[in-house]
């Protein structure tokens, strides 16, 4: 699995913007059949900064995904918004998405 983290920190102005621009982006990224999961948050430090966690079931989806015409969009439409350029981390892992953490469960109440 290619899993990666993308930290984006957008222009205070754009920050009410920043999702919607990246909808379309988001929903055909999803609908990739390498993709196994494509998710945004937020810092709660810094309202202006996105995070996005992404990852690809092979390096070929994920090479795949860069070679997209949305793809290709989204870095057109996100490079006039953000304030800097965006911090990431790619690495391959073992395994194929989200493990369970079993050290917290859900108490009974």
């Amino acid at each position: 699995m290619i899993f990666i983290a993308v930290k984006f920190t957008v222009r205070s102005a754009e920050r009410d913007n920043w999702l919607p621009a990246v909808h379309d982006f988001t929903l055909a990224t999803r609908q990739e059949p390498g993709n196994l999961f494509f998710d945004w948050s937020y810092s709660v430090e810094n309202p202006d900064q996105f995070v996005l966690l992404e990852a690809f079931a092979s390096p070929e989806a994920g090479e795949e995904h860069v070679r997209s015409a949305h793809f290709a969009a989204a870095v057109e439409t996100m490079s006039e918004l953000v304030s800097e350029v965006p911090e990431i981390i790619n690495v391959e892992v073992p395994g194929g998405g989200w493990s369970r953490m079993t050290e917290v469960t859900p108490r009974n109440r």
